[in-house]
């Protein structure tokens, strides 16, 4: 899957991936990349070629997810980004509240109002631009 498409397969409430959550999220999709990355996010995770049916990640994901994020390990670190401040505004965008949230990241609820702060709200495609 290429950049765009994985992109255009984004609802559009939810953030773009940064570069260090793209991977994830073009071989698991928008959904099956936060919760990754909620359960492995700052570990050290081995993702086999042919998962046989023992394996953490296959357990949270399936088989046939486990082998596509497999397909993606040469772009993938060895010790899984925590993507802190992209994971809050991902739990955001599906309508949790800023404490589930935090607890969700293991920060205080400040640190995720900090990371929600960076967020641009949509722009409205109705609004004209000033120049």
């Amino acid at each position: 899957m290429t950049r765009s498409q994985a992109h255009a397969k984004l609802p559009g409430a939810f953030p773009k991936p940064t570069a260090q959550v793209e991977p994830f999220v073009e071989a698991l999709g928008f959904e099956d990349a936060l919760r990754f990355l909620d359960a492995f996010g700052g570990t050290e995770v081995y993702i086999p070629e042919n998962p046989k049916g023992r394996g953490e990640v296959e357990k949270l994901l399936g088989r046939e997810k486990a082998k596509m994020l497999a397909g993606q390990m040469h772009r993938i670190p060895a010790r899984i980004p925590t993507a802190k401040a992209w994971r809050a505004r991902a739990h955001r965008s599906k309508g949790l509240p800023v404490v589930e949230i935090a607890r969700i990241l293991g920060v205080t609820d400040f640190s995720v109002r900090r990371y929600l702060r960076w967020v641009t709200p949509p722009s409205d495609p109705n609004q004209p631009g000033l120049f």
